[in-house]
């Protein structure tokens, strides 16, 4: 349905089914009403003129790429109601600049523009605005976290980070800078997944020097 430009969905759906917008790269405007608890997977995949989103308290889980490469999508609010946020879901979002979290979310919380897993201490989306936070809340870098962020010049990542996951930078194209608070050695420590092409070509200045592509 590529010419489809805005849906209200009634109030008697509580759930928004795997592929149910998928490709509808035209669509704007969606209103979801309180009963929907669920969005499945590739729900709004490549919805890349959907500029924003309301996930209403009533929403408990987001599926598996749900909103990837919503490249149009400049900010995202998730209630304190989810629980669970599927692999991918807002990965490709390369315009995305502020990502919140309801402080009362028992799962995940936002710092600096990061969607964090608490428990785990994994930064599971990144954006534009992100910057990583240095208190130790964040000890990986989740896969796919700054997939096609390709508007990102630089990042600053703290040494209490241990792993970077697959594809976390990729197609970060206009990554050039990575500023690591800890030194050369403790850079090369870290486990780095495969596919981060633009993170390897980027320069490592660590607090002993610098690691050039």
């Amino acid at each position: 349905c590529s010419k489809l430009t805005s849906i209200t969905i009634p109030d008697s759906v509580t759930s928004i089914g795997d592929y149910a917008f998928y490709y509808c790269y035209s669509l704007t405007s969606i209103t979801i009403p309180d009963s929907v608890t669920s969005i499945g997977k590739y729900a709004f995949y490549e919805c890349s003129k959907l500029t924003s989103i309301t996930i209403p308290d009533s929403v408990t889980s987001i599926g598996d790429h749900a909103f990837e490469d919503c490249s149009g999508l400049t900010s995202i609010t998730i209630p304190d109601s989810v629980t669970s946020i599927g692999y991918y879901a807002f990965s490709g979002c390369s315009n995305l600049t502020s990502i919140t979290v309801d402080n009362e979310n028992p799962v995940y919380h936002s710092a600096d523009n990061c969607l964090i897993e608490t428990e785990s201490k994994t930064l599971i989306s990144g954006c534009l605005n992100s910057v990583i936070p240095t208190d130790g809340s964040v000890t990986s870098i989740g896969d796919y976290a700054f997939y096609y962020c390709y508007k990102l010049t630089s990042i600053t990542i703290p040494d209490s980070v241990t792993r970077i996951g697959f594809y976390a930078f990729e197609y970060c194209y206009g990554l050039t800078d990575v500023y690591y608070s800890g030194t050369i050695d403790q850079w090369k420590s870290i486990a780095i997944g495969r596919y981060n092409e633009n993170l390897f070509a980027s320069t490592i200045h660590c607090t002993d020097g610098d690691i050039t592509p």
